[in-house]
């Protein structure tokens, strides 16, 4: 207890440190960086002039901030859109592509690691196809389907298959040797064994993969959705930047991180959760 109350202090002093650090470098005159011309034309006459920092203070983002809180979920066009909007699309996306590839890559997991020879078959292939990157695939996505949240939930879906894959097979592989000859010797069907048996073993190590899935499909979505358009969050800060909203930039780049922790603890809390049942 004492040892979290540090670490929560810890976390506040360098937290306040940040907020002062960038407070000091947007004051006039302080060398922040400097407005352009059609920049210092929103800012005023300061900003042209050059006594105001392009960047916005704290209290700019804050205020920004609050005025996405007040009403996150307004639609006003296909180019306005509230913060809450666009993150629900972008979330929607993530668990689309998240669970297909999940539909897929388990059970196939499932067979490489209960199958030698389906692992030195299949290996040549994942070899092949993992180190690609998912952007990779947009165009060839966008020509076929014919449909850009279509085609982002097809990146997502094959950015997500391959930890869970690969994490499925070894966590099938390394069961205990004693576990599997005691369902052996007691005659358990292979469909009963993968249910009572091997699933609950390997879970730890599954629910890893999709941790470390779900992690890489919330960074992808940002970037495609930015290639794209249209709606989620990655455009909205695309089209903040066309805006020259530096402000709405960063409270949609602090709604990407807050989102994604949460996505990234639901997960870990599963992964406990499934460790201490074992």
């Amino acid at each position: 207890m004492r040892e979290r109350l540090i670490a929560a202090l810890l976390s506040v002093l360098l937290f306040s440190l940040f907020i002062g650090a960038w407070h000091l470098s947007t004051l006039p005159g302080a060398g922040g960086p400097a407005a352009t011309s059609e920049y210092a034309k929103l800012l005023g006459a300061d900003a042209a002039a050059g006594k105001k920092s392009a960047f916005p203070t704290p209290a700019d983002v804050g205020r920004k901030a609050w005025q996405h809180l007040r009403d996150p979920f307004y639609d006003k066009g296909p180019n306005d859109k509230g913060i809450g909007v666009q993150l629900a699309w972008s979330i929607a996306r993530v668990l689309a592509g998240f669970l297909l590839a999940a539909l897929a890559a388990v059970p196939l997991g499932f067979l490489i690691g209960m199958s030698p020879l389906v692992y030195r078959a299949l290996d040549p292939f994942i070899q092949v196809l993992k180190p690609i990157s998912p952007l990779a695939w947009m165009p060839l996505a966008l020509f076929t389907l014919k449909d850009s949240g279509v085609s982002s939930v097809f990146v997502i879906f094959i950015c997500s298959i391959w930890p869970m894959l690969i994490n499925t097979a070894f966590g099938v592989a390394a069961v205990r040797r004693d576990w599997l000859n005691v369902a052996k010797t007691l005659e358990v069907g292979p469909v009963r064994k993968a249910f009572a048996v091997i699933l609950p073993a390997a879970a730890p190590t599954i629910l890893t993969g999709m941790r470390i899935s779900v992690g890489i499909a919330w960074l992808v979505i940002v970037a495609a959705e930015m290639l794209v358009g249209g709606t989620g969050i990655g455009y909205f800060v695309w089209n903040e930047w066309n805006n020259l909203s530096i402000a709405n930039i960063l409270c949609g780049i602090l709604a990407i991180g807050l989102v994604g922790m949460v996505l990234d603890q639901t997960l870990a809390a599963l992964t406990r959760a499934v460790s201490y049942v074992e």
